[in-house]
């Protein structure tokens, strides 16, 4: 035995805390950076090109996962008692485009499917994004056909048509009932809003500089696409309690609207009523005063942008409005920014105008932008998150990457979706180009109400064939007692063993064969709490399957490896 023991350990190379190069795996996906002055928490993403949905801890470990049948169609949230909430995609004879839903699904903790609401005819369809409301309801965004006859009633230029039809925006709010039903108990129109000064001869027609809060059905965007039916194209959807506002993001139109929620539905389709006083018309516009005759090209501030929500009150900027500035289109070169603004508001809370009768703010608040503008650019989808801490997650979603940067800009945490349209994939692998795609992103504090009573226990990182997360930072000491699956796994004949320990103790590393015969002693030793590596060489060993052991105080784990020669 004594023999046995010394030759192995003979063929032992012990690493503490080495560097990421001598990995045998080249790094594609999963975690890079984890800072200790990240914000810790549990990120939520769903993957646009896969049906599962997942929630990982700031290590990149999977903390838990739903299963759906469909792909999301765009958006997915954690609610506060636990339950996934997420759009799905399903098709639709009449409607096609980007955002593309029509289905509406809610699930448990465990995964299981507790209802579902469909929101898709040959009138009307579901598209982007959702808002739990704190009601229980849903806001929804979709959009509805209006036909060439509709069209050019409403004073629309039919040399600004690329097909005969219009797919006008417009938000409904389902009371959920029962499995897969729903009732629409309020909704606003982007149709009842409009004005234009093509067509004398219409209802609508007037000054439309005289009119912001109005929508000029002959604004079309420059850009290609834009005149098609997918007019407006609003990406996202959120809500403000204590406002009862609801704020979209109008992607085609390059800026954002703010609309009273307060209203009932009468007043909605109209110009009086609520807290605002103004009904369904716009409170509120920000990005492109172009899009109502007060600004040209210069003016500009937005380029296609996303995910345009209020910052909670309780968060650094709280009552700031954050905003994914795409960038596309952008005077002076693509490139992605983070937009952070404060609306200016009177005593009563009144949306102001500039002395030159555009909407401001003149400037952002706060600004991500990357130290090499031209080098961050994501052309589509993409979001943002204030973190407690003052730290923002960013989600550049074409990229499948997620990174958190601190008020200054440096990058904290960084995230490369490993999910693809076959499912999680190895790492090393080089993703296949736009498969790795996240709409938005949101990372949950350890005392989210939605996590009470739930088991956070985290599980392997999603990637095959890992190299484990602790070691993309190795200056921080570990919270935990972790043994990793050894990579690569099957192996031949060497393969690194990564554990931590979070204090100070006596460790034992030990590998044992099927019979439970003791064939290796990798770690037998006082160790100091830290991160730490074992390349472990079983050219000595026949091929089989190989259990190792760690044991450091009152924590025991044991794997199982794969020698393959």
């Amino acid at each position: 035995m004594f023999k046995i023991y010394f030759r192995f350990t003979l063929t032992v190379l012990t690493i503490i805390l080495a560097p990421l190069t001598i990995m045998a795996q080249t790094q594609t996906v999963g975690l890079f950076i984890n800072d200790s002055s990240s914000f810790n928490g549990y990120t939520f993403f769903a993957p646009a090109a896969y049906t599962n949905t997942y929630l990982i801890n700031n290590e990149g470990l999977l903390v838990n996962s739903w299963a759906s049948t469909y792909t999301p169609a765009l958006s997915a949230y954690l609610l506060d008692n636990g339950n996934l909430l997420r759009t799905a995609t399903i098709s639709n004879s009449t409607f096609s485009g980007g955002g593309s839903g029509g289905l509406i699904q809610e699930f448990d903790w465990d995964n299981n499917l507790i209802w579902e609401f469909e929101y898709s005819t040959n009138q009307v369809y579901q598209h982007h994004d959702v808002e739990k409301l704190p009601n229980g309801n849903v806001l929804v965004v979709a959009w509805e056909l209006k036909n060439l006859e509709e069209v050019l009633g409403a004073g629309r230029n039919p040399n600004l048509l690329a097909q005969n039809f219009l797919w006008p925006d417009h938000i409904v709010e389902v009371e959920p009932s029962g499995i897969n039903g729903g009732s629409v108990v309020w909704e606003w129109h982007v149709w009842d809003h409009l004005i234009q000064d093509y067509d004398p001869g219409e209802e609508n027609y007037g000054v439309v500089s005289e009119h912001p809060e109005l929508v000029d059905i002959n604004y079309v965007s420059a850009n290609p696409g834009g005149t098609n039916a997918d007019w407006n194209h609003i990406n996202s959807v959120a809500y403000n309690d204590e406002l009862d506002q609801i704020i979209l993001t109008i992607h085609k139109f390059n800026e954002i609207w703010v609309i009273d929620h307060s209203t009932t539905t009468e007043e909605a389709a109209g110009h009086t009523g609520g807290n605002s006083g103004m009904g369904g018309d716009l409170l509120y516009r920000w990005g492109n005063p172009k899009a109502y005759k007060r600004g040209d090209v210069t003016d500009q501030k937005l380029f296609a942008m996303h995910d345009a929500h209020w910052i909670a009150d309780s968060l650094p900027g709280g009552g700031n409005i954050l905003i994914f500035n795409n960038g596309r289109f952008r005077p002076g070169g693509n490139f992605s920014t983070v937009d952070e603004i404060a609306p200016p508001v009177d005593v009563n809370g009144n949306y102001t105008l500039n002395p030159d009768s555009t909407y401001g703010p003149d400037s952002s608040f706060w600004t991500y932008v990357a130290p090499n503008p031209l080098s961050f650019f994501a052309a589509n989808i993409s979001g943002s998150q204030r973190q407690p801490n003052g730290n923002t997650l960013i989600c550049d979603g074409p990229a499948g990457e997620f990174f958190e940067v601190t008020p200054n800009g440096e990058i904290v945490w960084q995230y490369i979706n490993p999910v693809i349209a076959s499912g999680p994939m190895r790492q090393g692998d080089p993703i296949p180009v736009g498969q790795n795609r996240v709409f938005r992103t949101y990372r949950y504090a350890p005392d989210y109400p939605g996590f009470i009573g739930k088991d956070l226990t985290p599980g392997d990182p999603i990637e095959l064939d890992p190299i484990s997360s602790v070691f993309n930072n190795l200056n921080v000491i570990p919270t935990e007692f972790r043994l990793f699956q050894n990579h690569p796994n099957p192996f031949n004949p060497s393969t690194i063993i990564q554990y931590t320990i979070p204090r100070n103790g006596f460790v034992t590393l030990t590998v044992y064969n099927l019979l439970g015969k003791l064939v290796a002693t990798l770690v037998n030793e006082q160790k100091s709490a830290g991160n730490y590596e074992i390349l472990y060489d079983a050219s000595e060993l026949s091929s089989g399957i190989y259990f190792y052991k760690l044991s450091a105080g009152n924590f025991i784990d044991t794997k199982k490896m794969l020698l393959l020669k």
